[in-house]
């Protein structure tokens, strides 16, 4: 599979396709439900998504690893070497990771805007320092950066047919739905991390701090003020979802199945949630593996429907006879 698609994507040098395919990798194995979604593109437009999808999660890491010993000045060190080194592969040397090179490819191929890639790691940095946001608007702030400009980066990938000034605002709004549904879900994992991502605000309206949600992590117990806090994070992150579909169909065709699906599945993260009684401060949630088989064959029945729709002759309409 990932020859055909470096074929189909006509990446021939063997380094950048070595390069390409350690991202399919690094997506497959920590990206399940993207990684999935991603199988319904069309086999040229994998790679990039791999490239943009790898990149992140390398960043990610240096941010996020637990079990990396690295304090939070070794952590910003290597941010901003992996800063410099997409800088200097996006000029036109080589780059020091393969990801790099891989992502900095899929930059000049889909002219992809360097400031998005400047924003993300914005993003990254403030992760270091930054352990919790007053309200929707400050986390928007940093959404902006670890989100957004993800579904901005996808959408020349991913292709559009309308203006692109008219996509845009879905796409952006997209990434933030994603994101905030992985914050509902990671609550428990975030504190590990001593980082509150919901709005103290929304936890405040529900009688919410940090040191419940350190207690409930702490002790395995419940409290029904945090089944409340995390109900209404969930409604808030459906209006996301809300301004997010009308972008659906803005896509190119051929990439719509695929984005779709990811719809769906990250919705059902939500549903999981739910289902577990908002249980996120001790366990993370998860869409059973026969719902996600059922949705991509969902989104793969549609792409065979799309196929033989333009295979067939177009219909003509027979005129009276007279």
């Amino acid at each position: 599979m990932t020859r055909r698609e470096l074929d189909a994507a006509a990446i021939t040098d063997p380094a950048l396709r070595a390069a390409f395919d350690r991202c399919r990798r690094l997506n497959a194995r920590h990206g399940k439900t993207y990684f999935l979604a991603t199988r319904l593109l069309p086999a040229s437009r994998r790679p990039g998504v791999h490239a943009l999808y790898a990149f992140a999660r390398l960043a990610d890491d240096i941010v996020d690893d637990l079990a990396a010993a690295a304090g939070p000045g070794d952590r910003a060190r290597q941010l901003h070497t992996l800063s410099h080194d997409l800088r200097t592969a996006i000029d036109g040397r080589p780059g020091h990771h393969p990801v790099v090179t891989a992502v900095a490819h899929t930059a000049h191929r889909y002219r992809i805007p360097h400031s998005h890639f400047d924003d993300f790691l914005t993003s990254m940095r403030s992760d270091l320092t930054v352990t919790d946001y007053g309200t929707l608007e400050a986390l928007r702030g940093y959404m902006h950066g670890s989100a957004a400009v993800i579904g901005l980066q996808m959408l020349p990938v991913l292709g559009h047919t309308t203006h692109r000034d008219e996509a845009a605002p879905h796409a952006a709004a997209l990434g933030e739905a994603f994101q905030l549904t992985n914050f509902i879900r990671d609550v428990g994992e975030d504190l590990d991390r001593d980082r509150v991502y919901l709005p103290a605000d929304l936890l405040a309206a529900e009688g919410v701090d940090r040191e419940l949600l350190l207690w409930s992590r702490r002790t395995g117990r419940r409290d029904p003020r945090i089944t409340r806090a995390l109900r209404s994070a969930t409604a808030l992150t459906r209006r996301f979802y809300a301004r997010a579909r009308p972008g659906l169909d803005m896509l190119d065709p051929a990439s719509r199945p695929c984005v779709r699906t990811a719809f769906v599945l990250y919705g059902d993260i939500l549903d999981a949630v739910a289902r577990d009684g908002y249980a996120s401060v001790h366990r993370r949630s998860a869409v059973p593996l026969t719902r996600r088989a059922a949705v991509a064959a969902a989104g793969l029945a549609g792409i065979a429907a799309g196929r033989l729709g333009a295979a067939s002759p177009p219909r003509t309409v027979e005129e009276p006879s007279r």
